[in-house]
């Protein structure tokens, strides 16, 4: 997997300093950034901001705001001193993602008013890539990222976007910088960190494309795993997932999820849907768990706190899960979870489906 942390951030800002300080002796408040209302100079202070406000929000725990403070440069600072800021800051962000710990979210607004640790990374990336091309490019300068760092972005923030042919053109089209052949032009975008869904003893944790692939090859995905796991069933959806994301017809609420135990922080099993809903609203569910995690309880209360996320959406009227006849561990967990049986119990069935409706259902 490639990772989002400290050091791609350190990477991030080295690439930004070393392209922009050839043009650190000319007057940046004077001259526009590329496809902003800023100049290059306000566009320079904002990748500033951002990477303290990044860190500051992810160290200090920020629950329903961002923390409330901004930089400020001393009177006379050049355009010199503006590029040691960038470093400055930059090296705040990439300490507060190595000192957090692994389950640590704080507050960003876009799309589910929170992110975790590698989230924090990816947005501080994501913002020193796309301003550093908008300076950059205002200034007649030559830059471009690694394309190991614009596919990384591209797989933690953009799960919704299907990859291009190359990732530094699909990035710079996916937040309208960009033209790529064969797709509409981008006016409107925002990034996407992954959707986490609390519930009593267990957290359902958004598996991200980035993660999906990793746990497709034999990796944790970033997690870590009571005994061993994941077990096979979530591989395989991650399988799925994947393919669905190089498709582009992946949604990321209707993903996978890994149920990580509140108590350690471990991961004990996978969760999701097989698909966004159909035309009528009906959504398939899917699960399993490591063995050291089975018979207490988890895979119940996770199901019920899946479902009643899903089914308070406007586009979900039904859920429904197929268990193998022989399987009476997992026909007792969609029982307790409010499902009832909707298939007939034949010698010539290996499955029975079960069916859990909501108020809106008929």
């Amino acid at each position: 997997m490639r990772a989002m942390g400290g050091d791609q951030v350190e990477e991030a800002v080295a690439s930004c300093v070393a392209a922009l300080r050839p043009a650190a002796d000319r007057d940046w408040t004077e001259v526009k950034a590329s496809g902003l209302d800023w100049s290059v100079h306000t566009t320079a202070l904002h990748i500033a901001d951002d990477l303290v406000a990044y860190a500051a929000n992810l160290a200090g725990g920020a629950r329903d705001d961002y923390v409330p403070f901004e930089i400020r440069l001393d009177d006379g600072t050049d355009n010199a001193g503006l590029l040691h800021v960038i470093e400055a800051t930059g090296a705040l962000l990439a300490a507060a993602v190595r000192t957090a710990p692994r389950e640590a979210r704080a507050f960003h607004p876009y799309p589910f008013r929170s992110a975790d640790r590698e989230g924090f990374a990816a947005m501080g990336i994501a913002e020193v890539l796309l301003h550093t091309h908008d300076i950059a490019r205002a200034l007649g300068l030559a830059y471009e990222p690694s394309e190991e760092l614009a596919d990384s972005v591209l797989a933690w923030l953009f799960p919704h976007v299907q990859p291009g042919p190359a990732p530094w053109p699909t990035l710079l089209w996916a937040t309208g910088r960009g033209e790529l052949p064969g797709r509409a032009r981008v006016t409107d975008w925002r990034w996407r960190n992954n959707l986490v869904i609390p519930g009593e003893r267990v957290s359902l944790v958004g598996i991200r494309p980035a993660a999906a692939r990793d746990l497709r090859l034999g990796g944790d995905g970033g997690f870590e795993w009571l005994d061993g796991g994941p077990y096979e069933g979530t591989r395989d959806a991650t399988n799925f997932m994947v393919k669905a994301y190089e498709a582009g017809t992946h949604r990321p609420e209707f993903g996978v999820f890994a149920l990580v135990r509140r108590e350690d922080g471990r991961a004990i099993g996978g969760m999701g849907f097989h698909g966004a809903p159909d035309e009528e609203g009906r959504a398939e569910i899917g699960y399993d768990l490591v063995e050291g995690a089975r018979g207490q309880g988890y895979a119940t209360e996770a199901l019920r706190t899946l479902s009643r996320w899903a089914l308070a959406r406007d586009d979900v009227q039904a859920l429904f899960a197929t268990v193998d006849k022989d399987n009476l561990a997992s026909q007792a967990v969609v029982t307790r979870a409010g499902f009832v049986q909707v298939s007939e119990d034949s010698e010539q069935g290996e499955e029975l489906a079960y069916e859990l409706r909501g108020p809106g259902g008929v």
